[in-house]
């Protein structure tokens, strides 16, 4: 599996959403490297590591992740995942014996009825616009109206974003050779399994933008009963790509979750994830469907 590997400290694994590549985490790897050894991952089919034979699934995807991460040598190392990775660090975590603490932003794969058509569709028609546009997209991302429109539904402030995390964002969705396939065993594949409470001992934080249009935030409410052993960060103004929209913020949670301070270091915007003070907090805090 491609990686590349930067900075010093604890080693820390970072995995790519749907489509990316390991230069999704660009807006963030420098200020994770000053504290962590950094090793950020093609997933098969993406960037520069070759498919799978056979099917490319969650299943499949956790498979080779752990496989990667047992051959390094790197068994209980920290993982932190974006949408599609999100989703695969909380699979290794339920799991068990593959990662050790997990940040999860924006994890993929909590959907119920219409809401699945919904991602499947939307996601499904970009891919084909972007695909047409291939040859003008750098001239496209240059251009702050031309990144408004196509990060839309992936960022709540796409004219800031770097014209070139953009461009190599959106040309790696097209380079992919399994992103529709992928697509496809998201929206409609095997369900998320969960993990019984106390069953995960290490530090697990899920991060959610409350503008996520992908992820829609009342999901969180769904992770958190799969994961009851989770805290739950909210991203005020983020969409479904908090390293992006809110790069500081990101790397700050990153670092105090997994070294166990996070709780004392963002008291108010963690719940432990228990009974009635959960319905409340949840209540108060998810937006409106």
């Amino acid at each position: 599996m491609h990686h590349i590997r930067c900075g010093t400290g604890k080693p820390l694994l970072l995995i790519h959403g749907l489509g990316g590549h390991w230069q999704s985490w660009n807006p963030i790897l420098a200020d994770l490297a000053t504290r962590r050894e950094v090793i950020a991952v093609d997933l098969p089919g993406f960037g520069q590591t070759p498919r799978l034979n056979g099917e490319t699934s969650i299943r499949t995807l956790a498979d080779e992740t752990a496989a990667f991460v047992h051959a390094q040598g790197l068994t209980g190392i920290d993982a932190v995942g974006s949408s599609m990775g999100a989703r695969l660090v909380l699979e290794l975590a339920r799991r068990g014996g593959v990662v050790g603490g997990v940040v999860a932003l924006n994890p993929g794969g909590f959907w119920q009825g219409w809401e699945r058509h919904a991602f499947f569709s939307s996601i499904y028609l970009s891919i084909r616009l972007l695909r047409l546009l291939r040859p003008v997209l750098p001239e496209i991302c240059a251009n702050p109206i031309g990144r408004a429109l196509l990060l839309a539904q992936f960022s709540s402030r796409p004219t800031k974003l770097a014209p070139d995390i953009v461009t190599d964002e959106l040309c790696s969705y097209v380079a992919s050779p399994v992103f529709d396939e992928m697509l496809a065993q998201l929206a409609y594949g095997e369900e998320q399994q969960g993990a019984p409470r106390n069953s995960i001992t290490q530090p697990l934080v899920i991060g959610w933008g409350r503008r996520d249009r992908v992820c829609f935030p009342w999901q969180a409410k769904r992770a958190l009963a799969l994961f009851p052993d989770a805290q739950l960060h909210w991203f005020e103004r983020c969409g479904h790509f908090p390293h992006w929209d809110a790069p500081a913020e990101a790397a700050q949670l990153i670092l105090s979750a997994l070294a166990g301070t996070y709780a004392t270091a963002a008291a108010g915007l963690a719940y432990a994830g228990d009974g009635p003070h959960l319905e409340q907090s949840l209540s108060l805090q998810l937006p409106a469907r």
